[in-house]
């Protein structure tokens, strides 16, 4: 479950940096329309939140705020990193991160 929310973590971290005109850019090649900024901006927060719930439903209250911080503060230095010398490959984690951190979790058990 902490992978999940890693990974939950990394791409709402990467949603609200392509919600900034100088990423965006940095990433498409164009600014951001106002309405894709604010959604990229919205969906990053909700992504934050989510990796919340999953440190909380792992661990309880405290601890398990202790480790989504602990989780913020990985994805943030991941991002930092492979932003500027990768940034297709960031934004490519940023999708396919959750998807195989929620498929390892299920099969799991």
């Amino acid at each position: 479950m902490s992978a999940l929310a890693l990974t939950l973590a990394y791409a709402g971290f990467t949603a609200v940096c392509l919600a900034m005109e100088r990423h965006h850019r940095q990433l498409l090649g164009r600014p951001p329309a106002r309405r894709t900024a604010t959604s990229l901006r919205a969906t990053g927060f909700v992504l934050l939140g989510l990796a919340l719930a999953a440190c909380l439903l792992t661990y309880d209250g405290s601890v398990g705020v202790i480790l989504w911080l602990g989780l913020l503060t990985a994805a943030g230095l991941a991002l930092v990193f492979l932003l500027p010398y990768a940034p297709r490959l960031a934004a490519g984690l940023a999708v396919g991160g959750p998807v195989a951190a929620a498929l390892a979790a299920w099969a799991a058990g």
